[in-house]
């Protein structure tokens, strides 16, 4: 990563000094992680288009610079940066490397995420779950930890960790699901950890999408080797593949995008995707405090 991979026609650090109390405008910096493709390039097109200075985070380096230059040919200024979210050397790196093109940071969108084994947790494998939750948990911890200070010293800034619908009702999928609530009950504690601080020129966000267009099915492409293969039974796979049909249905990432930007103007906490699954997060609440057991949350546990 060097400032030379910066495509801009501005002035060195044009987002110094910059005031106001909205962290999106014309001129300010996003750094979106798994900004390659799915929602995550969704974000950075949008963010573009509100004229800000994107960095783009990845860990796969073909479709990270296929994106940056598909955006930088549209005449946005983009910073392409492969990076492994689960790996905190990786991180800071990738903040440095905004901090050195741009300035600041105003934006950041804790987005990278994989999927999974959907089959029972006890067949899942130990490189199965160090996978998923350094990359789904970890990776997000990595995000909040190395860029909030960034965020504090600017006049205005907002955080935006992509948790699931699957993350806010009953626990399924595996270990995704499983990362997905962590993901929200941390961006919950991190809310009061700033309110408890009397930070109000900061804010976070939980990104909590139903079904979206996505590649994500097949986030297995990048799986480590140190990983293992992954391990699923038939239950399993038909439940994988039943995910990835409801995917194929639902919105785009430009529509999803458009919601977090509305999302973080009014400083929304949790920013649902739809309301098909209002049903579901509502009943959640009312087993736990009946006693439970949990109903399926959806029809293809």
């Amino acid at each position: 990563m060097s400032v030379d991979d910066v495509s801009s026609t501005s002035p060195d650090h044009p987002a110094r000094g910059l005031v106001g109390r909205c962290p999106i405008e014309r001129g300010r910096v996003a750094v979106v992680t798994g900004a390659a493709s799915g929602i995550g390039l969704g974000l950075a097109e949008r963010f573009a288009a509100e004229g800000m200075h994107v960095v783009l985070a990845d860990v796969e380096e073909p479709a990270l610079a296929k994106a940056a230059a598909g955006l930088a040919a549209a005449g946005a200024s983009v910073l392409p940066a492969v990076t492994d979210v689960s790996d905190p050397a990786a991180v800071e790196a990738l903040r440095d490397a905004a901090l050195s093109a741009f300035g600041a940071v105003h934006v950041v969108c804790n987005n990278a995420g994989v999927g999974g084994s959907h089959g029972p947790l006890w067949e899942c494998p130990p490189g199965e779950w160090d996978w998923v939750l350094g990359v789904n948990l970890e990776g997000v911890m990595n995000g909040v930890r190395t860029f909030m200070p960034v965020l504090l010293e600017q006049d205005a800034g907002h955080l935006v960790n992509t948790s699931s619908v699957f993350g806010v009702f009953a626990g399924i999928l595996g270990p995704y699901g499983v990362s997905k609530h962590a993901v929200a009950a941390l961006t919950e504690t991190l809310h009061f950890n700033l309110e408890s601080l009397g930070v109000t020129h900061v804010g976070v966000s939980v990104l909590c999408p139903g079904a979206v267009r996505t590649n994500f099915g097949t986030s297995a492409r990048n799986r480590p080797a140190w990983a293992g293969p992954a391990v699923t039974d038939d239950a399993g796979q038909a439940s994988a593949e039943r995910f990835d049909q409801l995917s194929a249905l639902g919105a785009s990432p430009a529509a999803v995008a458009a919601l977090v930007v509305d999302g973080i103007r009014a400083r929304r906490f949790y920013i649902l995707t739809s309301d098909n699954r209002n049903e579901a997060i509502a009943r959640r609440g009312a087993e736990i405090v009946a006693g439970g057991p949990p109903e399926p949350p959806v029809s293809f546990v």
